[in-house]
Order: structure tokens, then sequence, then C-alpha cells
């Protein structure tokens, strides 16, 4: 079954497959720059990311990437690299960062969502073993800590270093950068800087 979802920014396809059809989808897109592909229990989405959704990425991506700068955390910036557990789960996130050095699965995936929630998204994650995911949707920054039991909504990041990050900060940053990123920047920066 193929279901198309349009939406003004995003483009979503949804297949049901196995883990051999996914990887020749896989392959076949290798020269398609911009999309991304997921696998997790017998289902395959392509998406094909629109601006917006770009934008807040790269917004949130550069305000991340600033704080971990300004605390002087030891980081790996592997952006939206292909997680895989051979058989059962891959995922592209839209940024992702290594704390302490390069890994093969990420400590934090972060992913903008217009196309659909981030509930089902969280399974796929707990499959890879991500530690933490941050889902941007709908204006709203929620943040997920893996736990012996599943996913735990939290309040602020628990990663080495991330914990000092205050996360309505960031909200409100990505927010007014999306009108004037270099005011939301400067904010950010000025207000870490008093930490």
């Amino acid at each position: 079954m193929t279901q198309l979802l349009d939406k003004p920014t995003d483009q979503r396809i949804v297949l049901q497959g196995t883990w051999e059809q996914f990887k020749l989808i896989q392959q076949a897109s290798q020269d398609s720059p911009g999309v991304k592909l997921f696998f997790y229990e017998g289902t395959i989405e392509v998406l094909m990311p629109g601006f917006q959704h770009e934008n807040f990425s790269e917004i949130i991506g550069y305000l991340v990437t600033t704080f971990l700068l300004s605390q002087g955390i030891t980081f790996v910036p592997s952006g939206s690299v292909t997680q895989e557990r051979e058989g059962k789960a891959s995922a592209q996130a839209d940024k992702s960062y290594c704390l302490g050095g390069a890994k093969p699965i990420p400590d934090l995936s972060i992913e903008v969502i217009f196309t659909s929630g981030s509930s089902n998204k969280l399974a796929r994650y707990e499959a890879l073993g991500v530690s933490e995911v941050w889902f941007w949707q709908d204006g709203v920054l929620t943040l997920h800590h893996l736990r012996n039991e599943g996913y735990e909504q939290i309040g602020g990041s628990e990663l080495p270093g991330l914990e000092q990050l205050d996360v309505d900060l960031l909200r409100r940053c990505i927010l007014m950068a999306e009108t004037d990123f270099p005011l939301a920047v400067q904010t950010f920066q000025a207000s870490i800087g008093r930490r």
C-alpha cells in the first residue's frame, strides 16, 4: 500500500516492505540529494523536505552547535548521516551529534516534523539505541531520553554538557530565527554567555 501525503513544505511517501526492498530503494536514491529514507517494522518512509523543514533544521543545528562550542563540549556533528541497525531500523535525523567522539549511532538526534507525529518515530530511534531524541513540531520542542523501558519525555537534556542548556531559551530563539535569524543568534549567544 502506498500513501502520499502532501503538505505545504514536505512530501512523504509511506510504503510497506521488507528490509531488502528498503535497501534497494536506498541504493536507487543515493544520487538524489535531500531525499531522506527511514525503515522500521516493515514500514518504509521516503521524505522530501521542503524549505520550511530545512530552514528550521539549519536554525536548530546552528543554535545547538553554538551552545556546544560555547561550553567547550567535545562533539562531532553528524548531520543527517544514516543511522542503522541491520535488518531492524534505519533513520536519517535532520541533525545529529556524537558527544566525545565519532560513533556509529549518535548520542542526540533531532527531527523537524511537518508531516507526521513524533510518537511513532521514537520506536525507530529506540531500536537504533539513540540516547536522546528531540522533536521540533508546531513551535514546540520536546526532548526524549532513552531509559530501560523506552523513551521518557524530559524537560531538559540529560546528555553530558547539554544538561546546562536552557530549553525554553532555545525554543524562543528558534521561533525568533524564523523571522530574524541574526537577532535570534545574538540573543542566544548573549544569554548563554551569561551562564
